[in-house]
Order: C-alpha cells, then structure tokens, then sequence
C-alpha cells in the first residue's frame, strides 16, 4: 500500500530503527493493540500495552496510512442511518471487516484504526476517493508548495513540527483559558427572552420578600385569646390594601396571600376553625401558636440581598424569582454565536447511502448540541471538499466559534490546516492524546477574531472534541464558572489505550441493596459509531491503561435527561 510519502513498510519489520519508518512500523503495532481492544468495550479485564515509545507525528501518521484508511475508515458509523452492520457485529467478529463510517476520512483520530478506540487518519473507501488520493499525492521529495496565502484542493497539509500532542487535561485547560481570556460583554434582555443566558452581574433584591405580612393560609386571622368574634362577610383578600388594626378576641376571614392586618397573633387554617353562625364566635380546634401560618415581610430575602451569584444560568425558577424580587429585565452575557461548517463530498443531505455516498451524521447533530451547551447556532452549512470555500467561510464569519467537520488530518482534500496556515491563524491545540478524537484542534483566527474547533469526521470522535475543546472554550465565553469535576464508581474494569486518555460512554445506574450509584460502560462504543453515545448519559474519562472495576473516573455529563430504561441489555 502507498500513502502520500511512499510505500508502508512489511508487518514485522524492525521498528526500533530511527526515521519514517520507525515511526510507521509503531503504527503496525498500535494498530493491532487496538484493534484486540476494539473487540471488548468495557468488560472484565484491564486492556493496554506497555509498549514505550513515541507516538508518531500527526502528520506523519497521516502520510503513512493514507492507503490503510481508504480500506478500513469510510462509512463506518452511520448507527441509525443504513451503514451500521459491520461494526454492530464487531463485539461478535473476531476479524470485522471494513468500517462504514460516514466521515471517516476526515476522522483521523490516529495513525491506527480499528473502528472502535481510533480514528483512522483519512477514511475513504471508495473507488473515486482512492484513486484520487493516488493521483494527487506527490513524489517523494517532488512536494510542491500552494500558491501564496491560499490552499487548493488536492494539496496536502504542510508537515508540522513532530511534538507530542497535548494530555486531555491539558486541551481542555487551554480551551478553558482561552473562553475566559477577555471581560465577558453585558446586555440586558427582558425577562421573556433571558432564558438559557448566564447572568452578567450577581441578582439582588429590590424589594422585602415578601414585602409585607402576608397569611399563608385561607383561614382566619384572630387577635389575642379566643373565642373569637367576627363579623360575616367575604372577610381579606389577596390584592387588597392594608386592613384595620385587628381588636383583641376578634377575627376576620382572610385569603392566602392577603394582607395580615396590624396586630394579628395568628392565621388559623380553615380546617383548624369551628365557627357558631349563631353565636358570631370562632373556635380552634387546635391549639394557637403566635405567628402561626404567617409568612413576616422579608422571611425570603431583604432588599439588597444577593440572591443567585453572577454566572448563574437563568433557569424557569431564576425567573421567576428574579420578577418575584421586582426585576422586569436582567443584566447577562450575549450567547456565544456559533457557526457550523460542514466539510466533504461524500455527504448526502437525505436518503438512503448509495454509490459511495454516505448521510451526514454531524450537521443534524452538532446545532441542537451546541445550543444545549448555550450557544447561538446558525445552520448548518456544507461546503464539500472545497479549501476556497472554507477560506471564504472562515473569514466572512462573524461568529465568536466556528466548529468544522473532519479535514483535520493532512490527506489530500484535508484542508483545514493549510486554510489556517494560508489566513495566519494561531493553532492553540493541534492534535489531543485523547481517543476517539485525537486528531481535534483548537485554532484562533486572528487576535479580534474568532476561535475555531477542528472537529474529527468521525461520529463519537466528534463528540469527544465537542467535549474537550467547544464545550470549555463556549462556557468561558458565556460566563459559565468552572465546574468541579465530577466522579462515579465505573461497574465493569474498562480497557486503556497505552498512552492516552479514553472517552467511554457509560450510563448511570442506582445502587443495589444500599450500594453506592454507579456508571456502567456501553458497548458501540468506537469512534466512527453512535450507538453508545445515542443510549448514554455521561463520558467515562479513562486513563491510559485502564480502570479495574470500582474504580471511581471522571464523568462528563451530557447536556440532556438521564438514559431511558430501554438502555438496558444489550448496550451494556
């Protein structure tokens, strides 16, 4: 097989030696480490090797598998979308056959594929994109460079510096930093439009919660020991003006929420009272206490008071305790607008896949995603295989983030890369240990201008860079404080890869018998499917090497309801 630079070497050969080819024969044998892994999910034994070394360059990696991706990336994870067979068997399948990932060739998670922990580095399969690759991969040594300040379909990503990428840790600090790099700006949005926004400023009282006396109860007021006289009538309703100061040993029917006249010892509850019509005179059938059923000025809050600090998302109930404290508008930051773009020829809009052409699985998923985590999304716009068209994109947008679709990796029609080379652009991240997901990238177009999140063209590899890279950056953006991270005990012992982290997805389940609650890993779980992640509640972050059985991870929650019961049987 060819990649870009030349022929792959024959398994077996000796990668200890330095150069290309060292680097990859490594390939080779990460490749067969997880393919093994790609056969077991999460089950009862600890996967990874311990093998040392590094791992290989991104762009490297990508130059040397072209041809291992054209035959095992394509197609592979449209789970509910028509190409899910050959990796729904894969758990069952010793030797599984070729993935069907619908942007598998811009997935390129990793120098090593195996349709389950990596994402191959261009994924390919059919006749037209192979052959193109051939015919549009230089020479060796015959490499020429794009036209100045603009890349061009059919050239390949520049190689860049073979640095190791940055731990899953780190990606998500760098992106965290960057959303919080500026003073967040501040509008004022009346109450029916807040919704979903973050507060700007910290909301006090403007007023006594509750302003004045009020009962809690339909009842009776009463003044002093009873009985209690009083006269008929429809007695104090809610809404009215202050009442007469109540005399002692009489009572008057009061509404909830009514004013509590002056001097008033109690409410007696409705319930509570036996009145003689005849006689004009309240009874309790209970004992009195004073104060009794009556909400005091100010027992929720003062004027002035904080009341939810800045940074807190206006939920229904922060609105109406916002209007409940006198507000008619609230200070809050503007959500951060996002564009989508979506890259590849090989996306079908609708329809079952036919003749190489394959469903997009992101743009339909990515605009409901991104609004969960608070954003302003445009729709989605797909612009095929076309650089000029990703340059123009890119620099009419007005977003403050613009997510891309595959075209990270350094294949022929990748070019994600030499579009930010060509504009200038600042590579924040560029490549993540971190799988699925590894090639993902965080980029900053220019210092004024917006952010840019490389997502990976496979599925679940997409959603790993959602998490890692938009999901931080965005919440910085909006104002969102920093979470505390979240951990559960993991009910099965999960396999690692050798050196990076493992995003897993699991769901919630109560404890047994006074158990404590815990997260069990799903199958379907490799980078080109969607299955899993489709029946989850939550990202198990795995360390390298893996995890034994009640051992407590790291969980990224997922921004929807918990797992349906359907999840159960054979997703875990």
């Amino acid at each position: 097989m060819t990649g870009s630079d030349g022929p792959h070497p024959e398994p077996g050969s000796d990668f200890r030696s330095a150069g290309p080819a060292s680097e990859r024969a490594r390939e080779e044998e990460e490749r067969a480490v997880e393919q093994a892994l790609a056969l077991v999910g999460g089950s009862d034994r600890i996967g990874g090797s311990g093998r040392s070394g590094g791992r290989p360059s991104r762009s490297q990696g990508s130059q040397g598998s072209q041809d291992s991706q054209g035959s095992q990336g394509s197609q592979g994870s449209q789970g509910s979308q028509g190409h899910q067979g050959d990796q729904d068997s894969r758990d069952e399948n010793p030797n599984p056959g070729p993935s069907s990932d619908p942007h598998a060739r811009r997935s390129s998670d990793s120098p090593s594929c195996d349709g389950h922990d990596n994402d191959p580095r261009d994924g390919r399969t059919t006749a037209s994109v192979t052959a193109a690759a051939t015919a549009t991969a230089p020479a060796p040594g015959s490499e020429q460079p794009p036209p100045p300040g603009r890349a061009t379909p059919g050239d390949p990503a520049k190689p860049r510096p073979s640095t190791p990428p940055p731990s899953w840790n780190r990606a998500r600090a760098i992106a965290d930093r960057e959303g919080r790099g500026g003073p967040a700006a501040t509008i004022r949005l009346p109450l029916d439009r807040a919704l979903g926004h973050v507060l700007a400023e910290a909301l006090g009282a403007l007023t006594d919660l509750p302003s004045f006396d009020t009962s809690a109860m339909d009842g009776w007021a009463v003044a002093g020991p009873g009985p209690w006289a009083f006269e008929a009538g429809a007695g104090l309703l809610a809404g009215r003006g202050p009442a007469a100061a109540l005399p002692d040993g009489t009572a008057v029917r009061i509404a909830t929420g009514a004013r509590v006249p002056p001097d008033t010892t109690a409410v007696i509850r409705s319930e509570h009272a036996q009145v003689d019509d005849a006689r004009g005179l309240l009874h309790a059938r209970r004992s009195v206490v004073t104060g009794q059923d009556i909400r005091p000025r100010g027992q929720e809050c003062r004027s002035g008071e904080q009341l939810v600090p800045a940074g807190t998302v206006v939920t229904p109930a922060v609105l109406g305790l916002a209007a409940a404290a006198g507000y008619d508008a609230l200070p809050v930051v503007p959500r951060p607008r996002v564009d989508v773009l979506v890259l590849g020829d090989e996306l079908l809009n609708a329809g079952l896949p036919h003749d190489g052409l394959i469903r997009d699985a992101l743009g339909p998923m990515l605009g409901p995603w991104l609004r969960a985590l608070g954003a302003e999304v445009s729709g989605a716009r797909r612009l095929g295989d076309d650089a000029g068209a990703l340059r123009d994109a890119l620099t009419s947008s007005d977003a403050d983030l613009i997510v891309t679709t595959g075209g990270t990796a350094a294949g022929p029609v990748d070019h994600v890369h030499p579009v930010l080379d060509a504009l200038g652009a600042e590579l924040l991240v560029d490549g993540v240990a971190v799988r699925p997901g590894h090639p993902m990238l965080l980029a900053r177009l220019s210092p004024d201008g917006p952010y840019l999140v490389g997502l990976p063209g496979n599925p679940l590899a997409a959603v790993s860079g959602l998490l890692t890279l938009a999901e931080p950056l965005l919440a910085g953006i909006a104002g969102r404080p920093a979470q505390d991270p979240y951990r559960a005990l993991v009910h099965a012992e999960v396999h690692g890869h050798p050196h990076d982290t493992r995003l897993v997805p699991v769901v919630h389940r109560p404890g047994r018998a006074g158990g404590r609650d815990h997260v069990a890993p799903l199958h379907y779980n490799g980078p080109a499917m969607l299955r899993g992640i489709a029946a989850a509640d939550g990202l198990a972050v795995v360390p390298p090497g893996g995890v034994r059985s009640g051992t407590e991870v790291e969980i990224l929650d997922l921004p929807w309801a918990p797992a349906t019961p359907w999840t159960e049987g054979c997703f875990t």
